[in-house]
């Protein structure tokens, strides 16, 4: 027996289970930097390069073409700089429990400390600041690689991070982040080498309601099976005239 609104449910659940507007991506740069993404070099003085393809002959992406990741380096600075080079995805609608993983990775053998941070902005756009230090709308620091610039304390393979979201007061259109930041760093500066960026993913998480209606959801279409196999019953023979 066919039940024209089982499939109607089966793609209620699916629809409420990815959650209406919520924040996913699926980014392993085979192009390139992807359209709608921003870059920002605030690095003090400033140099050459920003975020850019990565080269596979220092070291080769974590998955895909050898040079399908990103990479910032110390040309972002310009003699001894302050390096501060942002990559700011686009806008999306955030919930709590949403996840951002991603990885990265410097050269071996890198005696050049480098420091990558993860941020986010509540109210989404491109706006970080002004000069090497500021951070604009950014102010929420979600994660910090190698935070005290120590000589090998940045991964020289490639290595998985997440960060889950939380605190926001509801469905928030906000931005998540990255910022290639060294002090002291730029061709002549103490610190700063090369980092590489890979298969970045945000995961979003059904809320509450949402898993209690997927769960009402499933429930009728288990039920719906049972109906479908159930054999037909003969009518009573008295019943029939």
């Amino acid at each position: 027996m066919r039940l024209p609104w089982l499939n109607a449910s089966v793609l209620a659940c699916a629809a409420l289970y990815g959650g209406a507007g919520a924040a996913t991506l699926s980014e392993d740069f085979d192009a390139g930097l992807p359209a709608g993404w921003t870059v920002v070099n605030h690095s003090a003085p400033a140099g050459t390069t920003s975020w850019f393809q990565g080269d596979p002959t220092i070291f080769a992406a974590e998955q895909g073409a050898a040079d399908s990741y990103v990479a910032a380096n110390f040309h972002s600075g310009a003699g001894a700089a302050d390096l501060s080079t942002w990559l700011i995805l686009p806008t999306q609608t955030f919930h709590n429990g949403d996840v951002l993983s991603f990885s990265t990775r410097t050269s071996e053998f890198s005696f050049f400390p480098d420091r990558l941070e993860v941020r986010f902005s509540a109210v989404g756009g491109t706006d970080v600041g002004s000069g090497a230090a500021g951070v604009g709308d950014y102010s929420t620091l979600l994660l910090s690689i190698n935070p005290g610039q120590d000589v090998f304390g940045y991964p020289d393979a490639w290595t998985r991070y997440s960060v889950t979201l939380g605190g926001l007061a509801g469905a928030t259109d906000g931005a998540l982040a990255f910022r290639y930041v060294v002090d002291d760093g730029g061709p002549l500066g103490q610190n700063s080498n090369y980092v590489g960026l890979d298969s970045v993913r945000v995961s979003a998480v059904p809320e509450p309601d949402g898993y209690l209606m997927l769960g009402a959801g499933l429930a009728l279409v288990r039920l719906a099976r049972r109906r479908a196999a159930a054999p037909i019953r003969p009518r009573p023979a008295s019943s029939m005239a």
